[in-house]
């Protein structure tokens, strides 16, 4: 018996990949290093001192999908593979589109043909669109404000509708908030082909020097120092979260959402001053005008998915601060 996960050598899924085999469980994972480093599998193993089957390719190929099933008796899967920065899903819809629903509904259909039907879902707090007030819980109003948005409300809506028709499928929803840091080991962490997107990968260009200046993007919004306020959670925390997530869809049936967060909102400004604080180092940065679509603050309520899963996030903004620069002194993956 084996859990697949889609899209395990990411920053999420490797970290995901870690906790699983760390648990004791069977692992088989697909990537085909869109956005994502071969070593990170050599990486996975030197942690965990476990090795996983691995296969490179495409979600959105059944004829891999198939193999993989027949070669191992899947009976979970977590799926994380997709594109996922927001400002390219703008330039480039049909893109993210096609490769963010293709994907899934091949994994569907061949899930169907080998009757496994327990799914982990990544993803994102983007279906909430621009929530009226703070914190946001699970029955909040959903939408989507850019096409990245779109293809996970669209596959959640899939999920749905799967579970309605179907009484044996299991699904968790993961909606993730601003997940940062780094294993405590520094072998792996958040480190993105091309130019990042996110925070973080930006604060440890501009602190290491790889990048002349973080910029960052609006200093005039209702809060207390003018800029953006998010949920940022530890990626090994979020990582504990799918764990936890697996248990679930083995006990119970239908599609279940829940926001993965700490519940607390730090301002951009907070984060690169403690980042400053406690590793000891300066990041260049300058006030740039707003970008379009940003929320003054979003952040969560996690009660659901502490009472219903048993699981809490417990690590500290200082800590995803320290781990998130521990991997830049210690490695990065090739």
């Amino acid at each position: 018996m084996a859990v697949l996960v889609t899209g395990g050598t990411g920053f999420i899924g490797s970290h995901t990949v870690v906790e699983l085999l760390e648990a004791g469980e069977d692992v088989v994972v697909i990537d085909n290093f869109f956005n994502s480093k071969p070593g990170v599998i050599n990486a996975v193993q030197d942690i965990t001192g476990k090795g996983f089957a691995f296969y490179e390719g495409d979600v959105a190929d059944k004829e891999i999908l198939r193999r993989i099933f027949r070669e191992n008796f899947i009976e979970e899967v977590i799926h994380f593979a997709g594109y996922k920065a927001v400002p390219e899903s703008v330039e480039k819809p049909i893109m993210y589109y096609r490769n963010n629903i293709d994907t899934t509904l091949s994994l569907f259909e061949v899930m169907e043909e080998f009757g496994c039907r327990r799914l982990v879902f990544s993803s994102s707090a983007t279906v909430y669109g621009f929530p009226e007030k703070v914190p946001v819980t699970e029955d909040f109003p959903l939408s989507s404000i850019n096409p990245y948005g779109s293809t996970k409300l669209m596959i959640e809506n899939m999920c749905r509708e799967l579970c309605h028709a179907d009484e044996r499928w299991s699904v968790a929803l993961l909606r993730y908030f601003n997940p940062i840091g780094a294993h405590e080991s520094g072998k792996i962490g958040e480190d993105p082909n091309g130019i990042p997107n996110n925070l973080m990968p930006r604060i440890l260009n501009a602190a290491s020097g790889k990048t002349p200046m973080l910029y960052v993007c609006g200093d005039d919004y209702p809060t207390p120092d003018g800029t953006c306020i998010r949920d940022y959670i530890h990626v090994v925390d979020l990582a504990k979260g799918h764990l936890a997530a697996i248990s679930a869809v083995r006990e119970k049936h239908g599609a279940l959402a829940y926001n993965l967060g700490t519940g607390k909102g730090y301002s951009v400004l907070e984060i690169i001053n403690t980042f400053e604080k406690v590793n000891g180092v300066k990041v260049p940065h300058e006030i740039a005008p707003r970008r379009p679509g940003d929320a003054a603050k979003c952040y969560s309520s996690p009660k659901k998915a502490n009472k219903e899963l048993g699981w809490k996030a417990e690590r500290g903004i200082e800590e995803m601060c320290r781990d998130a620069w521990n991997f830049v002194l210690q490695t990065h993956i090739r």
